[in-house]
């Protein structure tokens, strides 16, 4: 065997745009390089989340947030928002979550390598 093994916790920094984006309207789209993203407020902080429900690919900032929870604009699933769970009674996957960063020059996300 030859090489490193590869760290889950390894991760790159992107850059999603101004700090002016953590004052909503929520969901907000953004893009982190080419992934499509969104922004949504948990109750605590800002969250990045994938911007394609896991179930068909509704546009999720088409959709609302409300009580930690992100709705699907399709359907009646719905996300929370600390965990990426899906509402019970749906079978499909998770929502994929990132931690975003507040910092002095924008918000940052950690996106997995």
């Amino acid at each position: 065997m030859c090489g490193t093994p590869i760290s889950a916790a390894e991760a790159v920094r992107v850059r999603l745009g101004p700090a002016s984006l953590a004052e909503g309207p929520f969901p907000r789209p953004v893009l982190a390089g080419s992934l499509p993203l969104l922004l949504a407020f948990d109750g605590r902080g800002l969250v990045a989340a994938e911007r394609a429900c896991p179930h068909e690919g509704a546009d999720l900032a088409l959709g609302r947030c409300g009580g930690g929870r992100l709705h699907c604009p399709r359907h009646l699933a719905s996300f929370d928002l600390a965990t990426g769970a899906v509402s019970p009674g749906w079978s499909f996957r998770g929502l994929r979550l990132y931690p975003v960063e507040v910092a002095g020059d924008g918000l940052w996300v950690r996106l997995p390598v």
